[in-house]
Formats: structure tokens, sequence, C-alpha cells
């Protein structure tokens, strides 16, 4: 992974919002409150182009917000297939997602190429629908660079985003915890490897932005998360998968 060094005329055109579901957005619904998701909005002050990573319940409340600041919603970025980021049935009730979404603003879903047919299994969404990937991808929004990390574990294609020195980690990486491997495509194994080797090269002053607030804290730096979050305290493999395999 070569890392897209962080840039002061980036830094002044990247808008960066952190929205809190059941707080920001979908205020009133119970899931939205229970479950916690964070969407992010990822845009160019200058151009006004702009993304949504993992939108979900309330979409058009998203894109309205979006609006309201001026951005066109050009693309999705998804941190992986489970329902509460990216939509579908989920206990018998349904989530708004990138399908409507797609209904709203035309554009592109960006996954990783492992979990295509994950995402469309759960959000009936098409192959013209998603923009495959593999790891170190850059999406650009406007002059933005975003770059693409497949980070598996959690799921076969989670992926996190970097992007000025701020890690969006979806369920890869938490504050405290990480992404369960017990349910369907999780492997603990891909996940101690994304841990230990594919986000040990995003350095400890970048900001970990997680997929859920578990957290008293929204955010904090990938140095502070390696030494608080238990999940980094197991020093070999073999010593990973005694406490989280299962």
């Amino acid at each position: 992974m070569d890392r897209h060094e962080p840039t002061p005329a980036l830094e002044q055109r990247l808008v960066f919002r952190q929205w809190l579901a059941g707080r920001d957005f979908a205020v009133g619904d119970p899931i939205a409150t229970q479950m916690a998701n964070f969407t992010y909005l990822i845009g160019d002050a200058v151009t006004k182009q702009a993304v949504l990573v993992d939108p979900c319940y309330a979409v058009g409340e998203l894109v309205d917000r979006a609006t309201k600041e001026g951005f066109t919603v050009e693309g999705a970025l998804a941190t992986h297939y489970h329902q509460d980021h990216v939509g579908g049935d989920l206990f018998g009730h349904h989530l708004q997602g990138v399908r409507e979404l797609l209904t709203r603003c035309p554009c592109k879903v960006h996954v990783q190429k492992p979990e295509a047919p994950w995402v469309k299994r759960v959000t009936g969404c098409s192959d013209s629908d998603l923009a495959l990937h593999d790891s170190g991808d850059v999406v650009k929004v406007g002059e933005i660079p975003i770059q693409l990390i497949h980070t598996p574990g959690h799921t076969p294609g989670s992926q996190c985003f970097l992007v000025q020195n701020r890690l969006v980690a979806g369920d890869t990486l938490f504050l405290q915890g990480c992404g369960r491997t017990d349910l369907p495509g999780g492997d603990p194994r891909q996940l101690w490897l994304s841990l230990s080797q594919k986000l040990a090269k995003v350095p400890d002053d970048a900001i970990l932005f997680p997929g859920h607030l578990y957290d008293p804290r929204p955010s904090a730096s990938m140095g502070e998360t390696r030494r608080t979050n238990f999940v980094f305290k197991p020093k070999t493999e073999a010593e990973w998968l005694r406490m989280f395999g299962g």
C-alpha cells in the first residue's frame, strides 16, 4: 500500500462529515438508534462533488444534508455488505441503503471485488450498479484522492478508506474492539492479517473514524488506538486466534 501523503492544499479543499444514525439523521428510528452507525460524507469544497460512505436508514435525509451544503452526491463507498451499512432486510425490517441512493442519485457503489456478490445479494443491486476495486485503488472526489484498503476478516471484501490522514474503517476496527468474525464470510485469521499487516502501514498520527459509536469518543488517533485497544495486545497469529478465533 503506497500511502497518499496529506497535503495542505487538499486539506483546505476536503470536506469531511461524520453523521451518527439516530442522532444526526434517522432520528426516532429505533434500529438506527440501537445500531449507532456512522455515515460519512467526503467532498471537495471547490468542485462540490461528494461521496457517501455506508449510506443507510434515512437515505433521503443524507442526500438532503449534502445538498444543503451545496454538494452533488456522485458515488457511494461501501465498507462491507452488512445491512446496517448498505441496506437490506435485517431481522424482518427493511433498511434503506445504497439501492435507494441510486434512485435518488444515479452513481456507482464502490466495493472490493470479493464483496460484490454479497452486496448484490443483500441489496438487490446489479453488476452495473457496482464499481469493483482491488486493494490500493484510488477513487477521486473532485481532486480529493481516497485510497481503498482491502481489509478482509469481518467480511471477505471489507475495506477501509484513507483520505488526508483519516482512516474510515467501517467494522474492521473500532476504537475499542474490532469486527466480529462469526458471521457469514468472517475469517479470524484474515482479520488478524488485516490489523497486523494492512493497517500497520497507516501512521500513528492518522485519525481513526469507525463504523459505529462503540466508545464515548467518535474518533481517535491510530497511535492511541494501538496503545489502548485490546485487539492489539496479541503479538502473534497464534495468540490472536486463541483470543479471537472463536
